[in-house]
């Protein structure tokens, strides 16, 4: 197959920029797009360069040329969409996470698994942020083997979203599984291990406690610390704060083992930098050994033709590189279902240890 067409359901923030980097695809183009907003759907449909604007999911799966399709939509339409797609055709597909938000359609998404036979890639950006692909690259050598694992964001609230969808637990599942499952994610990645306990302590401390939805006050947490336990014997930590949008760093992942400490840290989107300051930080990758002693720094650049094209410094043109050369027969997928529905796993079982003040055993 030499050029793949796509669509996409949901043309939001997060639908622009895949739409942006199928762009940048030698082997891609989206050719259909679908969003119960009209004015979304005709923006995203020009920026993928005069796309078919699609009036349904069902309209969208019988365009004539459709090769795979990306769901961006809110969080808790994944499950239902999925169906949806699997009821009219068998295509390649790469689903943003989560994967889905109510613990009951856990099973749901084991039974489509055992049933849709085509590909599905789950969207975990962070996997190829380049400063975090030195950083699983070099872990193993820099550790001496994974004692201590900690994962640090520190960024800025939630943005808008239409119909405000992402300011209630209800419908994104809670900030563990919303924004965190990138990092329970990474944190199996990275330890090549399962979590079996999960302790957390989480709340909702300042963000959007002044904002009115039709009598409803926004329920979404704005920091937290969760502490696991995984299977090899290592430890992980992740420390969320959904208001330090100051900082240098939005993301700083170390890993520390018996020879010495290794650290990512990866600013965060170009366009949210302060131009009087200067440029924008390039990610770095800190080795520290233990012996002989110092820190060894090096920068991890990032192609600004990449930065351009969304707020995730390159990984989502690097995922939609490997799903590409999946759906042509190239490559393996990488970030299964299974993969997506652990970390949401993890992320509902902090959930649930934050609000009843009690580890859970998974």
């Amino acid at each position: 197959m030499e050029m793949v067409n796509y669509g996409v359901i949901g043309c939001g923030m997060m639908g622009r920029e895949h739409i942006q980097n199928i762009n940048l695809l030698p082997h891609g183009q989206v050719s259909v797009v679908y969003d119960p907003v009209d004015d979304l759907a005709q923006s995203a449909a020009d920026l993928a360069g005069q796309a078919t604007v699609a009036v349904s999911i069902d309209d969208l799966m019988d365009h004539p040329h459709l090769d795979a399709v990306v769901i961006v939509s809110p969080n808790f339409l994944h499950v239902d969409q999925l169906q949806q797609i699997a009821a009219k055709k068998t295509v390649p597909i790469l689903c943003e996470k989560p994967l889905y938000t109510d613990p009951a359609d856990a099973a749901k998404i084991t039974a489509f698994a055992k049933s849709y036979d085509a590909p599905v890639w789950v969207a975990m950006e962070y996997r190829y942020m380049p400063p975090i692909q030195a950083l699983i690259n070099q872990v193993e050598s820099a550790t001496g083997g994974i004692s201590m694992l900690t994962v640090r964001e520190h960024r800025f609230p939630f943005l808008p979203k239409i119909g405000d969808w992402n300011r209630f637990n209800a419908n994104t599942g809670g900030t563990l599984v919303e924004k965190c499952c990138h990092f329970f994610d990474l944190m199996r990645l990275i330890l090549k291990s399962e979590p079996v306990r999960v302790m957390a302590s989480a709340g909702q401390t300042l963000n959007h406690k002044d904002e009115d939805y039709d009598g409803r006050v926004p329920d979404i947490w704005d920091n937290g610390y969760v502490i696991l336990d995984f299977d090899s014997g290592a430890r992980a930590m992740l420390e969320l704060c959904m208001f330090a949008e100051g900082s240098r760093y939005q993301e700083e992942i170390s890993a520390v083992g018996p020879n010495g400490k290794i650290e990512a840290l990866v600013p965060g989107p170009g366009r949210f930098w302060p131009q009087l300051l200067g440029p924008a930080p390039v990610p770095q990758l800190v080795i520290s050994p233990r012996a002989p002693k110092g820190p060894i720094i090096s920068e991890v650049p990032v192609d600004p033709t990449l930065l351009e094209a969304g707020d995730h410094n390159g990984s989502t043109f690097y995922q939609h590189q490997r799903f590409n050369a999946v759906i042509r027969g190239e490559g393996t997928v990488e970030v299964t279902l299974d993969d997506g529905a652990r970390a949401v796993a993890m992320g509902l079982a902090a959930q649930e240890s934050a609000a009843s003040g009690q580890a859970v055993l998974l």
